[in-house]
């Protein structure tokens, strides 16, 4: 079977900033990090895909072991058309996995890097966000459960954030940030255009 790329969107629950406790945890020095459900098993997803978990455990194994243990989970900000991690684009760093249930859980620490920076500003204004992962695999015909079930060849690649997810609910919204993020109005959320360009032209010298 052909091997394609695979994106799924998952909704995520940010923590807020990483405290003196979830420094020596994470072996991070602190910054923001968001924590949620970044993948599911044995369920039929709004792409009408099923993840077997055995399939989906064995590469968070092995995700766990090429990426987070060398500090280079890496992922973008959107998701590009591409089995590569581009990183020019890149905006945060998986720190942790952990299964509860059928739900693959993990802490993200979002970088100072420029998509860091504008990933962290969309965060604070309150911007809803959702998680996507993105692999490459074949799928298989479920045809009693109208869905298609991911095959042994799927291989993990990363998980992205993305602000227009074609999953109906996948997105993440802050609400326990901080202070200033619930004091936030709504037509605040309009303004990620503005945002983009303040964080792109910081110096006086626009990059787009």
């Amino acid at each position: 079977m052909d091997k394609n790329l695979l994106v799924e969107y998952i909704p995520f629950k940010p923590i807020g900033t990483v405290n003196e406790q979830m420094a020596k945890q994470y072996g991070v020095p602190g910054g923001l990090v968001v924590q949620g459900v970044l993948q599911r098993a044995g369920a039929k997803n709004q792409n009408g895909r099923v993840y077997p978990k055995n399939i989906l455990d064995r590469e968070a194994k092995k995700y766990q072991k090429d990426y987070i243990d060398q500090n280079r989970a890496l992922g973008e900000l959107d998701h590009p058309d591409s089995s590569v991690v581009n990183l020019n684009n890149v905006s945060h760093n998986v720190l942790k996995m952990w299964w509860k249930g059928d739900d693959l859980c993990g802490a993200v620490q979002i970088l100072e890097t420029p998509a860091g920076k504008i990933l962290k500003s969309l965060f604070e204004a309150g911007i809803t966000l959702g998680i996507s992962s993105r692999g490459l695999g074949s799928v298989k015909e479920l045809y009693k459960e109208s869905a298609v079930e991911v095959q042994e060849d799927f291989e993990l690649i990363c998980f992205d954030f993305v602000s227009n997810p074609s999953t109906h609910g996948a997105f993440l919204r802050p609400t326990s940030m901080n202070e200033s993020v619930n004091k936030i109005k709504p037509n605040k959320y309009n303004k990620v255009n503005e945002i983009i360009t303040s964080i792109l032209c910081d110096d006086g010298k626009c990059r787009i």
